[in-house]
């Protein structure tokens, strides 16, 4: 917004721009944007493996390939870490630093664990012979979980990035801010893979 101000000595009038920028705002508003464009993707896939996933090809189906008991180990481990990743915002809150980081890093060690459960599981089914090429319904299963993985993946990676930055830097309002956006990012991902685990494994097993 402009202002105008006196010079003592002419008496003309000037102006100056006042910093209108919200960075913070900014920032909430486009990183919701991100998600809402990510939600369409996970939609996309979702339908893909609704058409898709009774097309076995004479191969195996789920009940043949899925073991639920590994697969809700697998969803405990996430949803720990959204819990774990809240303690951290809880202590990011009180400005502890070192409980921030703490917390943070054993949210890490669950998004690990729950890479580690996937990765077996895939490398178990394809050396049965059940890989994303084996038919429509292992293609559409393959490339919804495994676009989830990625995501997990980049968020690990992001999450350890801003523990070198909150290490080096301390919770400064831009670190702050950036922790507000992981965490939105971190519990979206949750919410995804409870669809994942209701609708491809259980209903694939149960159905």
């Amino acid at each position: 917004m402009a202002h105008t101000i006196t010079d003592t000595d002419t008496d003309a009038p000037q102006f100056y721009l006042e910093d209108d920028h919200h960075p913070e705002g900014s920032t909430m508003l486009g990183f919701w944007l991100y998600l809402m464009s990510d939600c369409l993707i996970f939609a996309v896939l979702f339908a893909t493996h609704g058409v898709l996933g009774r097309n076995y090809a004479a191969g195996p189906s789920p009940a043949d390939l899925f073991d639920l008991p590994l697969v809700a180990l697998n969803t405990s481990m996430l949803l720990l870490s959204s819990i774990t990743y809240g303690f951290a915002m809880l202590q990011m809150e009180r400005n502890a630093k070192m409980e921030t980081l703490f917390w943070l890093g054993v949210t890490g060690l669950f998004g690990l664990a729950f890479l580690g459960i996937e990765l077996y599981e895939f490398h178990h089914m394809i050396a049965e012979g059940a890989g994303p090429t084996r038919s429509a319904f292992l293609s559409s299963f393959f490339t919804l979980v495994g676009t989830h993985g990625l995501h997990v993946t980049f968020g690990t990676i992001w999450l350890v990035t801003l523990m070198v930055q909150v290490g080096k830097y301390g919770l400064i309002p831009e670190n702050r801010r950036r922790l507000m956006c992981l965490s939105m990012f971190w519990h979206f991902l949750d919410v995804i893979w409870i669809g994942v685990f209701s609708f491809v494994y259980l209903m694939g097993v149960l159905g």
